[in-house]
């Protein structure tokens, strides 16, 4: 029947760790495959296909050693609440039923202990991870204080993976399917505009950037807009900088900054290329 467990603890609180072949001595039952199903909720999205190939190979060979973790319904079915890759990797092999724990669990005790095997056994993609959080938050009122001390991960390591969720959809997806890591998700969340968020990781992906070499890109695209905003401000305060930088941008055919303070500053031509340098020194005869 019912088994007691700790929560927070992993599945080592839940299962034995000895590999074992029988499910007398793992005091689990034999279920009909067909009765089981997955849990919607369960925070864990993506299946690496090959992977699960991978094991089921293992179990044609040597069976499921380690039972999965079921809920009762009420219509004699069962719920996973841990071992969805086994039993996907048994239904491929062909399996007419497999071991399992029997438990008497809440739907919050299910999540709690899905996001906890999966976080240890670091089954989650960082986006994944962050829905699971959030739903906990959201579906139990609790807090990410609260949080942390059940699933044994640091208040800021939670709100830092949270974060994660204000990047544009795309970018997510990105993540999702490692096209970009989450340390450039964290630098991409430093802008606010989504659809810039969108255009540089793109960038990201098309230039092959590193973290760092992202983090020096959007240091620059900031100090360009601060530059662009003095110049406007120039313009405003003084309509003959303007004019100056007007006739200066058509005159080297590129553009140009102004930036004036208590009246000293400088001029700064920008270049794209080797060539249009080239261009530019020779319309000043350098």
């Amino acid at each position: 029947m019912a088994k007691k467990f700790a929560l927070g603890k992993g599945l080592g609180a839940l299962i034995p760790e000895e590999s074992d072949n029988t499910a007398q001595e793992n005091n689990s039952l034999l279920i009909p495959i067909n009765k089981i199903k997955s849990d919607e909720d369960q925070p864990r999205k993506l299946f690496d296909s090959e992977k699960i190939a991978e094991l089921a190979e293992s179990i044609k060979t040597h069976g499921v050693i380690q039972p999965l973790i079921l809920r009762e319904l009420k219509d004699d079915r069962y719920i996973i609440v841990a071992g969805e890759r086994r039993w996907r990797a048994a239904k491929m092999v062909g399996l007419k039923e497999v071991p399992a724990i029997i438990m008497e669990l809440s739907d919050r005790d299910i999540l709690e202990i899905s996001l906890i095997e999966n976080i240890q056994r670091q089954d989650l993609n960082p986006i994944e991870e962050a829905l699971a959080y959030r739903k906990l938050l959201n579906d139990f009122k609790i807090t990410q204080e609260e949080l942390s001390k059940r699933i044994g991960k640091s208040r800021v390591a939670i709100a830092n993976t949270m974060r994660l969720m204000n990047l544009d959809e795309r970018v997510q997806q990105y993540i999702i399917e490692s096209i970009i890591t989450e340390g450039h998700g964290r630098v991409l969340l430093s802008i606010n505009d989504k659809q810039k968020q969108y255009e540089i990781a793109q960038q990201v992906i098309d230039e092959k950037l590193s973290v760092r070499e992202l983090e020096r890109l959007i240091k620059r695209i900031s100090e360009d807009i601060e530059k662009e905003k003095n110049n406007e401000n120039i313009g405003e305060v003084n309509p003959y900088y303007k004019e100056i930088k007007n006739q200066l941008q058509n005159y080297f055919g590129t553009k140009v900054n102004i930036l004036n303070k208590k009246n000293k500053g400088k001029i700064e031509i920008e270049y794209y290329s080797e060539e249009d340098l080239q261009r530019i020194l020779d319309i000043i005869n350098m």
